[in-house]
C-alpha cells in the first residue's frame, strides 16, 4: 500500500490516512460564525486524515479579514460544533487553526477602530486585509499602522490563546493548531529584520521566540500537549517579511526547542505556491534532524511528491491546500488515480453571490472516472 494512504498514530488520535486537508481561508461566514454552507464544506472533505481548519481567529482584535468563523464567542463554538460533529460522523479528524494576523489588518475592522496590534509599529507594506473600504463594501485594503504590544499584553494575547483552544476542544475539535506562519502576529516577533523591541520579547533569538513558546506551553498547559500542534514558515516572505542575520540558525533554533515539547506536529508552511521564496535546498533535512516529532508539511505536493518524501521519511504527513477546494474525494482519486478537478480561482474568497459557488458545489468523482 502507498505510504499516503496508511493509518498514522498522531499522538493518540487515530488518522486513517497521512493526507491532511490544509488551513485555506474561505471567508464564507456572514456572521463570522460557522453556518450550514461550512459545515457541509468540511463533512465532504472528511476523508483526509486530518483537516485542519480555516484560520480561527481568537479575538476580534486578531481578524484580519471579514467573513471568518472565529473561536471567541458562545455561537461561533456552537457553529463549530456543528462542523466537527459531522466530520467525525464521517470517519474524519479535525484540528482548529488558532489565528491571530497582528499588524496584517485595518482599523475598520477592529475594536473601536483601534490600530491593530504587533510585535513594533511598522505598518507592513504593500500588504492588505480584507476590511470595510466604505460602510457595507468589503474588499482588499492596505494594512493600517499597527501598535506594539506591551509586554503585559503579549501575555494577555496568549491568554485570548489558550481561551479559544479551551472553546475548540468545548466545540468537539480534535486539536488545535497555533498558526505561526505566514507573516502573522508570531512571525512578527520571530523575524529579527521586523522585531527591533529591547526587552524579554525582542534582540536575541530566545527573546524572538518566547511568545510562540510560552503560547504553546499555555495551550498544553490547558488542553494537553498531544492535542496542539504549530504552523511555521520557514525563510518566510509574506506580509512584508524580510531576511535577517542568522535567520537558518533561529529557525533551527527553533525546531530544537519545539523538539522538547511533546507536541501533537510541527507543520511547514513553503510558501512558493503562494508567491514567495521557497525553503532553501537542503534545510528541510536540517530541521528534520532537529525536530524529531511528528512533521508535516504544505507547498504544491502532488501524489508522487508526497509518497517519495514520506517513503524517505522526510515527513510523515502531508498537508494539500488548493486541491482539496475543487476535489471534495480527493483522497479517492489519488488513491485510484482519476483526474483532479481545477479550481475557480474566482471564487476561492467571499461570499458575494451563491453562497455554495465555488465552496460546495464541487462535485466528487464519478465511478471509474
Amino acid at each position: 500500500m502507498s505510504p499516503l494512504f496508511k493509518p498514522y498514530d498522531l499522538a493518540g488520535t487515530a488518522l486513517t490516512n497521512r493526507v491532511v486537508m490544509a488551513p485555506m481561508t474561505r471567508a464564507r461566514a456572514r456572521d463570522d460564525i460557522p453556518d450550514e454552507h461550512t459545515v457541509l464544506y468540511y463533512a465532504q472533505r472528511a476523508s483526509a486524515g486530518l483537516i485542519i481548519s480555516e484560520g480561527a481567529p481568537i479575538s476580534r482584535e486578531g481578524c484580519g479579514y471579514l467573513f471568518n468563523p472565529g473561536l471567541y464567542n458562545d455561537a461561533q463554538v456552537q457553529g463549530w460544533r456543528r462542523v466537527t460533529d459531522a466530520v467525525h460522523a464521517k470517519g474524519g479528524k479535525i484540528f482548529a487553526q488558532l489565528w491571530h494576523v497582528g499588524r496584517v489588518s485595518h482599523v475598520s475592522i477592529q475594536p473601536d477602530g483601534a490600530a491593530p496590534v504587533s510585535s513594533v509599529a511598522v505598518t507592513a507594506a504593500k500588504s492588505n486585509a480584507y476590511a470595510w473600504v466604505a460602510e457595507g463594501q468589503p474588499g482588499p485594503v492596505q494594512a493600517s499602522t499597527p501598535r506594539g504590544l506591551e509586554a503585559h499584553e503579549v501575555h494577555r494575547v496568549t491568554a485570548d490563546f489558550v481561551s479559544a483552544a479551551r472553546r475548540a476542544m468545548d466545540a468537539g475539535f480534535d486539536g488545535v493548531e497555533l498558526h505561526g506562519a505566514n507573516g502573522y502576529l508570531f512571525e512578527q516577533f520571530l523575524n529579527g529584520a521586523l522585531n527591533t523591541r529591547t526587552d524579554e520579547y525582542g534582540g536575541s533569538i530566545a527573546n524572538r521566540q518566547r511568545f510562540l513558546l510560552e503560547t504553546l506551553d499555555a495551550l498544553a498547559a490547558e488542553i494537553g500537549s498531544a492535542q496542539v500542534g504549530v504552523r511555521i514558515s520557514p525563510f518566510g516572505r509574506l506580509f512584508d517579511m524580510h531576511p535577517y542575520a542568522e535567520e537558518a540558525e533561529s529557525w533551527l533554533s527553533l525546531a530544537a526547542a519545539l523538539n522538547a515539547r511533546s507536541l501533537a506536529y510541527v507543520h511547514l508552511s513553503d510558501q512558493l505556491t503562494l508567491g514567495a521564496e521557497a525553503i532553501p535546498q537542503g534545510f528541510a533535512e536540517q530541521f528534520r534532524q532537529a525536530y524529531q516529532g511528528t512533521l508535516m508539511a504544505a507547498g504544491g505536493f502532488t501524489r508522487l511528491l508526497a509518497e517519495a518524501v514520506l517513503e524517505k521519511g522526510d515527513l510523515d504527513l502531508v498537508a494539500f491546500g488548493r486541491p482539496f477546494i475543487a476535489n471534495p474525494d480527493l483522497v479517492a482519486r489519488m488513491q485510484h488515480d482519476w483526474p483532479l478537478a481545477d479550481a475557480d480561482r474566482a471564487t476561492f474568497y467571499g461570499i458575494e453571490g451563491s453562497p455554495t459557488r465555488g465552496y460546495t458545489d464541487y462535485p466528487v468523482a464519478s465511478q471509474g472516472a
